[in-house]
């Protein structure tokens, strides 16, 4: 049960607290108060898209915080298997608004919209004022009945979708591999060709960085021997600009004086391990300046390899273990072709065997839904019935699909008779706006009491009624009142004499703002308010009267026929 909503800068709503009880709780107001603002604040938890225009002026951000105190077991078990831990039977769904961006809450942990909207479907469900549209398709008439059968429906239904997707499997390889022989040994050639390129050019693994390090050396090979012929000068000791011969020259003049200082014998060893080392790095100079080589061929030879390599690149892989891979596969695609027989043998027959399978575990789904439908159209005629559908036939018709779906092969369509005498016929055809809504509205009975939920809000589910029907819906949300928690947006005085617990939405101005509050009535405030949806803007003292009557009628039939 919805205990507690906290909404706060969301479009008209600064920031209010409302504190809801069980059974049925309206909601009424002016056109334009914001009724619908706090029906969006809540669809926002059951994962509706955010905006930034969401937000109330002047504000950074928006919060919505519902609070749910949940006694059923199977709600909680359910909860459970979503990961979500309840503390002292409470669990809080918060989702706050930041400029497009939102960052949701479970009992105080971040959280996915999807994972918010998961639990928030175990809690509450939502009927908005133009849902009841949706039941005129035949895929939401479906929806319907596959989640009142779900306990038998959806197991089968998880059978039939692994079924379709192994038959979609086979089918697309069948497709794939029905070409005639020209295509095939064209294929074929292209594929030979292919392999043949790049297993003539024999590439070994590194070899393409091996001879680009090669091609750099070559293409700067008179640069380097220009360079080390100047080292070697400038190091060498064949000229008096030498390194070497300087040094030489100094290890002589420091050894005439050596005799006559001892600390000057550490100096000179020094300086002779530097002509060592400069005699030695002369000598491996000379060596690979003599080794060079930068013949006109070489550079040829492997210009032409890289420019091979490089192209296979450009066609097959980014490197030569890409290109390899490559032919590996273009390899075991030619296997393929010269198996074909075999495999479109072993494909056809794999094909067969998945649509015999999705064939029978899809007629098992059918058979499981039409004996659902029959249950669902007995309580749908009852639910109808009081909804002061006086003389009404309802049914639902099956047919086969042309095509398998990853639902099975079944399309339905409710079919209803709401007069005397007619024959069914499909519900856009014969039923106004104000029958479809009492049509949904006692679906969502159904499925609620089916999927045992607790809360179930309705937003202005008297469009299109008046009257002895009002009268008849008011009656049904009562009874639904008793067996669940209804938060419901009203214009209608016959269902809102019908609460138990009476709020007003209201909007008015401060200083240049615009702001909506919800309060809750009690006792005169509440007939006051009935008063105004029955007189308007003008309450006398008559119709004052008439919404007293109608509130005390109101809680005699619930107290005495309600169950």
């Amino acid at each position: 049960m919805l205990i507690h909503l906290h909404v706060k800068n969301l479009a008209l709503i600064e920031d209010i607290e409302v504190e809801f009880g069980p059974g049925l709780n309206i909601l009424t107001g002016e056109t334009g108060a914001g009724k619908s603002i706090l029906l969006g604040s809540m669809q926002l938890i059951l994962g509706g898209r955010s905006t930034k225009d969401m937000i109330r002026a002047g504000a950074s951000y928006a919060l919505v915080e519902l609070l749910f105190q949940v006694e059923n077991p199977r709600v909680q078990e359910a909860l459970k298997e979503l990961g979500t831990e309840l503390e002292d039977g409470q669990i809080l769904l918060a989702r706050k608004i930041m400029d497009g961006r939102s960052i949701n809450k479970i009992n105080g942990e971040t959280c996915t919209v999807g994972q918010m909207k998961e639990a928030a479907s175990c809690l509450l469900d939502i009927h908005g004022q133009h849902e009841h549209q949706s039941l005129l398709y035949q895929d939401k008439q479906l929806e319907i009945l596959d989640a009142y059968g779900k306990k038998q429906i959806y197991p089968a239904k998880t059978r039939v979708y692994e079924a379709y997707r192994e038959y979609r499997k086979y089918m697309q390889e069948f497709k794939a591999l029905d070409t005639d022989e020209e295509q095939r040994n064209r294929e074929r050639a292209f594929l030979e060709f292919e392999i043949n390129e790049i297993e003539s050019a024999q590439l070994r693994p590194g070899e393409d960085e091996e001879l680009e390090t090669l091609y750099r050396k070559l293409n700067n090979g008179k640069k380097i021997l220009e360079t080390l012929q100047s080292v070697r000068d400038l190091t060498g000791y064949d000229s008096a600009q030498g390194a070497g011969d300087a040094v030489g020259m100094a290890i002589r003049e420091l050894t005439r004086v050596t005799e006559f200082d001892s600390q000057l014998e550490a100096m000179s060893g020094t300086l002779q391990e530097v002509d060592s080392l400069l005699n030695d790095f002369n000598r491996e100079l000379s060596s690979y300046v003599e080794d060079l080589c930068f013949d006109e061929e070489t550079f040829f030879e492997t210009e032409k390899r890289l420019d091979l390599i490089n192209n296979l690149k450009a066609k097959y892989g980014q490197s030569i273990e890409e290109i390899q891979k490559y032919a590996q596969h273009q390899q075991q695609k030619l296997e393929d072709i010269d198996r074909y027989e075999e495999r479109f043998e072993e494909t056809r027959q794999n094909l067969t065997k998945s649509q015999k399978n999705l064939e029978e575990v899809s007629n098992v789904l059918s058979e499981i839904r039409k004996e659902y439908s029959k249950t669902l159209t007995e309580k749908i005629i009852e639910g109808l019935k009081d909804l002061n559908f006086l003389d009404v036939q309802f049914g639902i018709d099956f047919r086969r699909r042309e095509e398998y779906t990853s639902g099975g092969f079944d399309e339905i369509e409710y079919k209803i008779s709401t007069n005397p005498g007619e024959s069914m016929k499909p519900l856009g055809r014969i039923v106004s706006g104000g029958e479809l809504s009492r049509i949904m509205l006692a679906l969502k009975a159904i499925l609620a009491d089916r999927d045992q939920i607790e809360t179930l809000i309705f937003d202005e589910i008297d469009t299109g009624i008046s009257g002895r029907t009002a009268q008849k819906v008011s009656e049904k949300m009562a009874v639904i009142g008793k067996h669940h928690q209804v938060l419901c947006i009203t214009h209608l005085p016959q269902i809102a004499a019908m609460a138990d617990i009476h709020f007003e939405i209201e909007k008015h101005q401060r200083g240049t703002e615009t702001i909506t509050e919800i309060h809750p009535l009690e006792g005169g405030d509440s007939v006051r308010e009935l008063a105004r949806l029955l007189g308007g803007a003008e309450i006398t003292q008559a119709v004052y009267q008439n919404a007293k009557e109608m509130k005390e009628l109101a809680q005699v039939h619930k107290n005495t026929r309600v169950k």
